[in-house]
């Protein structure tokens, strides 16, 4: 028997056929994970299918299987193949992102200086002298991954491999073993009758040592099953001497047997009960109902669903009556939110009505966390995944619907590396494959995503009233009035605080009453930049050439890219001066001035500073949800579909961030931000309203976002986007070029702008714009420039030709 395999190294985008040994015969199936010899190495490969007969006339054997149950299902496959021919990927690529964290491993080399080196007087480079004494301070051997973090940006792979051919250094190609394994864990049980227990801890040990013995048999007697080890100490105060005494003595067995890592062992969430769901949501619920039905009893893929629903509509409720369809039908369900913030309040919701069916995956759980919810998951354990854009790859059996929440935001787009994929497009790829109902929920959705779903004859289901309570769905809700302040008017009349007198009362009277409210920027930190008020010179980073952002708390200076800090300085490092100016508003500066203004607030500050950790976004929430604080300061994150009823203000510091970015989707993505940020204001019967402080207020985002009038806002992007040429009425692809060096950088751009030329005049009816230096030109020490090619099939231009190191996306969010 032969098998098809896709080889797990990133480069490698052919597949290869391998024999299979006695032994594997039988046991290797499709979507298997195993190792087979590539080279001189051992790599990892997905067996993509079985054969009879193979491709070529000598083949290897198969090394081993990694796993005896398919690593990859069926389903799961085909949205991989789909994503490499659409996102111009190598299928391995693509399915090493579907694997989970630890279980796939990359071939590595191990160097390790020659304990007899031939005799060389050929002196060392600076570089390779570096690179030998970190051999020899590490006991003379590291990974070529170790060697990389240590070494990045200095070309020390060249450096290594001249050391290799001299003789002075050894290397060997190693596998590393998978990082994730079941976690095993020590259990003790009863090995005599309960009538033999001692009746006192006399025979035990002496004093409290008995006692507490005592009270380790007792509690495995009630409990009548092995009990963790773990909870004999809580319970008893004892320990490992105690349990080893207790086997010694024959009164216990102690056996090791495998737990699950679950992040949602210690949720408490109540059970909750289905809520009527009002005249509106019914006619939403009815064909999405109609369409699960059909998905699972025909084998029908319905066209997605878009839920256009403005904030506090029910939403969710809708998506808890499609779960539970779904489920009825013997499905499972995937429920994606933007923000690994949101997912402690979505778990709770989705934990209440389905309790020990649901599991979580995002980034911040550990290696064996995320690996025991995939195993879970794949063995039908788990009915309902929820999580950021990576829960989209749980490995569930028969995946039956597919949520993406706020569908509109920028953080489904995977940018950091390939394949650069967007959620919303991939989950229609996987509903295809899997024969699911995707649903697309969001109150703003992307303009070219509604205008594609009114082309193709989407079903665009609408929730236009907000709802009371679900107890009470006969009393809708109205969405809060914003007021508009003019900054500009604010600085004639002599006010130079970042809070207009209309804010200050405001939160004033929210105060005064007993509520809470929200202060939204769209930045980090007590300052925008740090410049020098005599010559103007902007404090950037070294690594990125991006402007450094001023801390209170360190009095330092923060790269928020890379994470270079540095003090602040006391004279400007180009002219001298000791004028240096903090410019902006920062959470930090924001809190400041609250607490200046309002000593007796209790103030919250919501960044990616204050939510470290795993647990950091959920203390935080539950924290202001517990009205332990009045005032919540944050950034983006506040924007994403939280539900908190006692705000009753909201106030956007400035509305106008991030309108003049040089994007084509700076107007959308500021309406998205403020209607959405806007929307967390007044969701209950207390009422609400929100303050937008901008110094362009006639801009025509300000206005259609202060009137919650989505329906205005589209019209005129759409126009404009059509006057430009850009999405919907054209595609993107943008092919970034990256260096350490500027000029070689700048001459890499524009030999592949001369290449591309070629292949768009080949292909006909596509633009080529650029090459031009990136927005961002410097990130993490490398150059950025960029060339877009626009048209109608550019994606066809680029499909099977040698792109090397470019880094190419199709319709991008953003050109930045």
């Amino acid at each position: 028997m032969y098998v098809r395999v896709c080889v797990l190294l990133p480069q490698m985008s052919g597949e290869y056929d391998y024999h299979l040994s006695a032994e594997l015969e039988g046991l290797v199936r499709v979507g298997c994970l195993v190792v087979v010899p590539f080279g001189r190495r051992m790599v990892q490969a997905v067996v993509l299918s079985l054969l009879e007969k193979p491709s070529v006339a000598e083949t290897k054997p198969v090394s081993h299987l990694v796993d005896p149950l398919p690593a990859v299902t069926a389903a799961q496959m085909a949205l991989a193949q789909r994503m490499a021919y659409q996102y111009l990927t190598p299928l391995s690529v693509c399915i090493q992102w579907i694997l989970p964290a630890g279980l796939s491993q990359n071939a590595d080399t191990a160097y390790r200086l020659n304990p007899h080196p031939p005799v060389d007087d050929h002196p060392l480079s600076p570089l390779q002298e570096r690179l030998v004494r970190h051999l020899v301070l590490h006991e003379g051997e590291q990974r070529g991954r170790q060697l990389e973090s240590s070494f990045s940006r200095t070309g020390w792979r060249t450096a290594i491999a001249a050391l290799v051919k001299r003789g002075r250094v050894l290397a060997q190609p190693v596998l590393p073993p998978p990082q994730a394994r079941p976690k095993q864990a020590r259990f003790a049980e009863l090995a005599v009758e309960d009538e033999a227990l001692p009746a006192d801890g006399s025979a035990l040990g002496r004093g409290a040592v008995g006692e507490r013995r005592l009270a380790i048999l007792n509690f495995l007697k009630n409990e009548g099953q092995p009990v963790q080890a773990a909870w004999l100490y809580a319970v008893s105060g004892g320990n490992l001497a105690d349990l080893q005494r207790l086997e010694a003595q024959g009164w216990i067995h102690l056996v090791e047997k495998e737990v699950m890592r679950d992040p949602l062992e210690a949720a408490q969430a109540g059970i909750s009960q289905p809520k009527a769901l009002t005249a509106q949501q019914q006619a939403v619920w009815q064909p999405l109902q109609a369409a699960l039905r059909a998905a699972a009893q025909e084998g029908r893929t319905p066209p997605p669903f878009v839920l256009h629903g403005v904030t506090g509509s029910g939403k969710t409720e809708v998506y808890l009556y499609a779960v539970a369809e779904c489920l009825r039908l013997g499905r499972q369900a995937i429920v994606m939110v933007p923000e690994i913030a949101l997912t402690p309040q979505t778990v709770q919701r989705f934990l209440s009505r389905f309790p020990q069916q649901v599991g979580i995956l995002h980034s911040r759980l550990s290696v064996g966390e995320r690996y025991d919810t995939w195993r879970r998951a794949r063995a039908g354990q788990l009915s309902v995944i929820v999580g950021p854009r990576s829960a989209l790859f749980a490995p569930l059996p028969d995946v039956g619907l597919i949520v993406v929440d706020e569908c509109h935001e920028d953080s489904y787009y995977q940018a950091e590396s390939p394949p650069y994929y967007h959620t919303v497009e991939a989950a229609q790829f996987y509903a295809q494959a899997a024969r699911a109902v995707v649903v697309l929920g969001s109150a703003t959705p992307d303009v070219a995503m509604l205008y594609q779903a009114q082309k193709s004859g989407w079903p665009v289901l609408a929730l236009t009233e907000r709802i009371h309570d679900q107890e009470d769905a006969a009393a809708p809700l109205s969405l809060p009035p914003v007021d508009i302040v003019d900054m500009r008017s604010e600085l004639k009349h002599g006010n130079r605080s970042i809070f207009s007198q209309a804010l200050q009362q405001a939160l004033a009277h929210t105060l005064e009453a007993g509520e809470q409210a929200i202060l939204y920027l769209n930045r980090r930190g007590a300052a925008t930049y740090v410049f020098c008020r005599d010559c103007g010179h902007v404090l950037r980073c070294p690594r990125c050439d991006l402007p450094l952002t001023y801390h209170l708390g360190s009095g330092g200076l923060h790269c928020h890219t890379c994470n270079y800090r540095r003090r602040l300085p006391s004279q400007c490092p180009q002219c001298g001066s000791p004028n240096i100016r903090h410019y902006g508003s920062g959470t930090e500066r924001v809190e400041a001035e609250v607490n200046a203004l309002f000593p007796q607030a209790r103030t919250l500050r919501w960044d990616a500073e204050t939510a470290r950790g795993k647990q950091g976004h959920q203390t935080l929430m539950e924290k202001f949800s517990a009205h332990q604080a009045d005032i919540l300061i944050g950034t983006q994150m506040l924007a994403k579909g939280l539900d908190l009823p006692l705000v009753t203000l909201v106030g956007v510091v400035l509305a106008d961030v991030g309108l003049s970015f040089p994007d084509y989707r700076a107007g959308e993505r500021a309406f998205q931000l403020l209607t959405q940020v806007a929307g967390r204001a007044g969701r209950s019967h207390l009422g609400g309203r929100v303050i937008f402080q901008t110094f362009m207020p006639e801009h025509y985002v300000i206005q259609a976002a202060a009137g919650h009038d989505y329906a205005a806002f589209y019209a005129q992007e759409l126009a404009r986007r059509r006057e430009m040429g850009y999405p919907p009425f054209a595609h993107l692809a943008r092919v970034e070029v990256r260096g350490q060096n500027a000029q070689s950088t700048e001459r890499a751009a524009q030999q592949a702008a001369v290449q591309l030329g070629r292949w768009a005049e080949e292909a006909g009816m596509v633009e080529l714009i650029g090459p031009s230096p990136c927005f961002f030109h410097k990130v993490n020490g490398m150059y950025r420039w960029q060339i877009l090619l626009r048209g109608q099939n550019v994606g066809e231009v680029l499909r099977g030709k040698p792109l090397g190191e470019w880094r190419v996306q199709l319709d991008p969010p953003n050109v930045l």
